[in-house]
């Protein structure tokens, strides 16, 4: 662990310098950056996990088994998403990221840096997220890939090297992380990602998108790219899940019960 540490921080180090290579064209990091123009090239149609999970006779073969996960809804043997969360400047952007999240069947929402968020904006939808915390960038890397399994980290910008979202360069467990609102991801954001994707716009209105509506968007892309299984309805709604009891704070990470374990073994 700690040398899986010091890798993530010299990485963050080299990036600093500039000697990171930019990513390739299909999201993760290479000796080039998308050609010129490739980004005004009609995308191909994006790809789907169906296309790998075909028999011999052209059937698509059933999702992966296990019980269903109390947070996605969905089968655990199912792709997982991550989404961190990291110098959001407007706080109340974290609420509808959340409840975004538990809408398309985000695994996690990672916090990194304060334990705190601001619940505005989730209409209670935060009791069915699974928040995870960590201290930094680095610790994030290292904690997602050798205990959730995580593969891959998006960085979702607009810039070189980035590949359009609908083109799905995902992995079975992906984690993505957005930019600040005004400045996109810092240095050190995109130092921890292995490629980047963008949104497309067509109109001429604005620069970029709330970072909430370009969180949802990626999410979305990520469940309809996974197969999951639409939630059932009711009405003109969608069935909401029982309510979780809190076992905490609102709008405080409580303790990860590993930890707490491992703290009272070595007391």
């Amino acid at each position: 662990v700690a040398r899986t540490r010091r890798i993530a921080r010299e990485r963050i180090a080299r990036f600093e310098r500039g000697m990171d290579p930019p990513a390739s064209s299909d999201g993760t990091r290479g000796e080039g950056n998308v050609a010129e123009g490739a980004r005004d090239e009609p995308a191909a149609a994006p790809p789907t996990r169906d296309e790998g999970r075909r028999d011999e006779d052209g059937a698509v073969r059933a999702h992966d088994g296990g019980e269903e996960c109390e947070w996605t809804g969905q089968s655990s043997g199912e792709p997982q998403c991550y989404f961190l969360v990291h110098n959001i400047a407007k706080k109340h952007n974290v609420g509808t990221i959340a409840r975004c999240a538990t809408a398309f069947g985000v695994r996690s929402v990672v916090l990194i840096g304060a334990k705190s968020y601001n619940t505005f904006g989730c209409k209670g939808s935060s009791n069915h997220v699974d928040f995870v915390h960590y201290p930094t960038l680095a610790d994030a890397r290292v904690g997602l890939m050798e205990r959730q399994g995580v593969t891959k980290i998006l960085g979702v910008e607009i810039c070189d090297g980035a590949v359009p979202i609908e083109t799905h360069p995902f992995d079975e467990r992906t984690a993505f992380i957005a930019g600040n609102e005004g400045d996109g991801l810092t240095k050190q954001q995109k130092a921890i990602c292995d490629g980047f994707v963008y949104i497309r716009q067509h109109g001429p209105g604005t620069a970029s998108l709330n970072v909430a509506v370009a969180s949802a968007l990626v999410m979305h892309h990520f469940a309809l790219w996974a197969g999951y299984r639409e939630r059932a309805r009711e009405g003109e709604k969608f069935v909401v899940g029982e309510r979780r009891m809190r076992t905490h704070a609102r709008g405080v990470i409580g303790d990860d019960p590993d930890e707490v374990r491992r703290r009272r073994a070595a007391a």
